[in-house]
């Protein structure tokens, strides 16, 4: 007998939906970036990936609105960080599937 999978298409739309803001070179390295707890703010990111802040706030909404991303306001700066760590299991995969 096989095992069944429940579909609950929420949860399923959910993720879908977390998988379609990570596909795009610059959110995977904004992820990339944020591996192991770290937390950084929008000016260290574009800093890091050599991108215009505004383009980096633009990105960091996608992904805190999709639920990969959270902050944290702390004085004048906001803090971005991994919702769920797990996620870099997923980039690190896919990165090594790229890899010839």
């Amino acid at each position: 007998m096989e095992n069944k999978i429940e579909i609950d298409p929420e949860k399923f739309e959910k993720a879908a939906n977390m998988l379609k803001a990570i596909a795009h070179p610059i959110r995977i390295a904004i992820i990339s970036n944020l591996e192991e707890g770290k937390r950084l703010t929008v000016t260290e990111i574009h800093q890091l990936l050599g991108i215009e802040q505004a383009s980096t706030s633009h990105h960091l909404g996608i992904l805190k609105d999709k639920g990969v991303l959270c902050s944290k306001r702390e004085g004048k700066n906001t803090y971005y960080f991994l919702k769920h760590n797990r996620l870099i299991e997923i980039i690190q995969c896919i990165g090594s599937c790229t890899c010839e």
